[in-house]
């Protein structure tokens, strides 16, 4: 399905749900975009799983709240996103300290362990640095890059979802890059020629 048609299924969705009161038609846009939705919401949220899905249950239902009220000003997949990032943005108001304390280092573990699955611990690791990294950054630099980087929406989009200037957007993406280059710089590719 091409951007456009999944836009036309979201409306023609959203129009069940306005006419008709459709829950299953709801629940195939949510079925739609859970994955997606979750999968911004966990990095926003420092790879805390359960406080991810948490927020993405309550943005599902404000979203089945406020569906009779959607007059499609905005693509619904960047009005769902909205109402995801304004549930971030509550809990983060209220609870800071969990940020924080989702960046804190894992134990070490023993070199038996890491040798038996190298290229799995690799993928670990390396995912577990990208999360500290973001979580080094300022919180609207983290929000911008897990928009356009992780989320892929384009500035335009993350501007709309993060209720932004584009050019705000553009400056926290450009910013955060930048930084995750200089923090990340140990699992940049080494030229082919050069021997580790």
């Amino acid at each position: 399905m091409t951007p456009r048609d999944d836009a036309a299924q979201d409306l023609a969705w959203v129009q069940q749900v306005q006419r008709h009161g459709d829950r299953t038609a709801f629940a195939q846009l949510i079925r739609h975009h859970q994955g997606p939705l979750r999968a911004l919401l966990r990095r926003l949220c420092g790879g805390q799983v359960a406080l991810a899905d948490e927020l993405a249950q309550e943005a599902c239902l404000r979203a089945w709240q406020a569906l009779p009220g959607f007059r499609g000003d905005a693509q619904v997949r960047t009005w769902l996103y909205r109402l995801a990032y304004n549930e971030f943005l509550q809990h983060r108001r209220r609870a800071e300290s969990q940020l924080v304390a989702a960046s804190e280092p894992l134990p070490e573990h023993d070199e038996a362990t890491a040798s038996a699955g190298a290229p799995l611990a690799r993928s670990v690791a390396m995912s577990l640095d990208v999360q500290k990294a973001l979580m080094q950054l300022s919180p609207a630099e983290r929000d911008a890059v897990v928009c356009c980087c992780m989320a892929e929406f384009s500035h335009s989009e993350a501007a709309e979802v993060l209720g932004w200037p584009l050019g705000t957007v553009k400056t926290h993406v450009l910013r955060g890059r930048a930084k995750l280059q200089t923090l990340l710089a140990a699992w940049a590719p080494t030229p082919s020629g050069d021997a580790t």
